[in-house]
Formats: C-alpha cells, structure tokens, sequence
C-alpha cells in the first residue's frame, strides 16, 4: 500500500505531454480493465469507455476542448460516456448477465430487477443520465488510481463542449453522452509549468473527521 501512495504522490494533472511516446498496450488494458471491475450503483455498468486514438478524431475534439495540447498529444485519450437514459431493456441485460453468469436466479436479485424496474424507467432521461454520469466517474477515479499505479500521467478533464464531443464521436445515436476525458500519456520534460510545483492537498486534520 506504501507503493501506491508513493505513486498517488507522483502523479499530478499532466499538463504537457510528450507526443512521440507511446503507453505500451499492456499498460492501457490494465487500466481499462480496473474501470471494467469497478463498483456502480446495483451493478448496472450504465456507462462506457471511448479509446481513442485515432489522430484526425483528436484534432476534432481540441478546438471543443479548450484547446487543450493534451488531447492531441497523449498517447490514448479515453471518453467516459454515459448512458443517456435507464430503459427495461439496459436493466435487463445487465441482470440476465448476471444470472448467465453465476448460473442460478436468485429470488432477492429478482425481486430487485423488479424494483429498478418500476422505478428507473418512470424517471426522466435527464435525471436517469445524471445518475449514469455518477458513475461514470466512480471509474474515473479507478483510471486515475491505476494510471498513477501503471506510472502512467494523465489529466482528468471537465472542460470541453459534451455537445461536440458526442456529434464528433456519434455517441448520440448509440444512446450515450460524453461525461468526462481522460488523456493517458507522459509528461513532457520541458513546457509544463505544474510539474515541478509540490502537491498540495488539505492536512488529515482538516480533512478527515472522525464520527464517533
């Protein structure tokens, strides 16, 4: 555990990147697998990982993206995408995965599909994406951590236009909206004027609390 808060204490939001090189696949699939096996609300999933690497694709994004050098110089940028809405049949497929899974039904599990049944496809879409979108940033926090992990840099990224990003990647029509990116690379060694500062983070004191 030492090993990791090492790590956690070396990463910081890469603000250049070098373009020429290139995370070993490896590496990528171990991050995406640590998002595959991250936590969501009643297992659900209701989100999906974009890698993208095709350069003409990132040059699309960028000028959406607050100009950001990182989404063209990184060596995979990945989308977090969420679904748009929670329908019977995205509830279902996650629960008959489940039970193809683990080989039996089990009466709680059932009982529950039901619940989310009659309750998540009554709402509306936006509420239903807002509570997608939550999730979706559970897995960003697990990139993050196995990036960090993987001595992988990476830049979690709020600022870019979602409209865009989702016409430029066709997200739309498969039923999902971008949430929030994610370049995966490594630093530059000139030009990134936040690599050398120290990392600052509030004291314990100040920002755990015991409730006894």
């Amino acid at each position: 555990m030492s090993d990791l808060l090492q790590k956690l204490e070396w990463r910081y939001a890469t603000k250049k990147m070098e373009p020429s090189k290139v995370v070993p696949q490896e590496k990528v699939e171990r991050i995406l697998e640590a998002i595959r096996l991250t936590a969501s609300s009643s297992g659900l999933q209701p989100y999906e990982v974009l890698v993208v690497t095709n350069p003409a694709l990132r040059e699309q994004i960028r000028p959406h993206a607050w100009d950001q050098s990182q989404i063209t110089d990184c060596s995979h940028l990945l989308v977090f995408a969420a679904w748009d809405n929670y329908t019977a049949e995205r509830i279902n497929m996650m629960f008959d995965l489940v039970n193809e899974q683990r080989g039996f039904k089990n009466e709680g599990w059932e009982n529950y599909r039901q619940t989310l049944l009659n309750s998540y496809p009554q709402r509306d879409a936006e509420t239903n994406y807002q509570h997608a979108a939550r999730q979706a940033y559970i897995g960003l926090g697990s990139a993050l951590i196995a990036a960090a992990y993987e001595e992988v840099d990476s830049t979690p990224m709020e600022g870019f236009d979602p409209a865009k990003v989702d016409e430029i990647l066709q997200l739309r029509e498969r039923g999902l909206r971008s949430v929030v990116i994610l370049p995966l690379g490594y630093r530059a060694e000139e030009g990134d004027w936040l690599v050398k500062l120290k990392k600052v983070r509030r004291p314990r004191e100040q920002f755990i609390r015991e409730a006894n």
